[in-house]
């Protein structure tokens, strides 16, 4: 079972940056887990208070990169294939960015492969 941790959320000023890692842990041996993620799409999603979670950056094993027109130009998404991570380089913050995000692999309907991680609070102040 492989398992999602996000970090690098924090307080910030609007016009600010923020960089968020998701490291992808598995009980099994590193290599496989290694494996296992060099080929899988990874996406970073977003929920706002009294709002549903929505995808806002996607990452295939090719390293195309596909964003939410509402991030478009600002948040730019990454991996390290060697580290087991993904990253969220978040731009011009805005306070409507505020959110606890989380990253997880997309399936198709809006479905996700695992379970949700804690996610990472960011929060834009004005």
């Amino acid at each position: 079972q492989v398992h999602l941790v996000e970090s690098g959320g924090g307080l910030v000023q609007a016009g600010g940056s923020l960089r968020l890692s998701c490291l992808a842990s598995g009980s099994t041996f590193s290599l496989k887990t290694m494996a296992w993620f060099s080929t899988t799409t990874m996406g970073w999603y977003r929920q706002a208070p009294g709002k549903q979670r929505d995808l806002v950056a996607t990452i295939t094993s090719g390293d195309n990169t596909n964003y939410a027109d509402s991030v478009k130009g600002r948040f730019t998404i990454s991996r390290d294939n060697a580290k087991n991570t993904a990253y969220l380089q978040m731009n011009s913050l805005k306070p409507e960015d505020t959110a606890v995000y989380y990253c997880n692999v997309p399936l198709n309907g809006g479905a996700v492969w695992l379970p949700w991680g804690q996610g990472t609070q960011v929060t834009v102040s004005s």
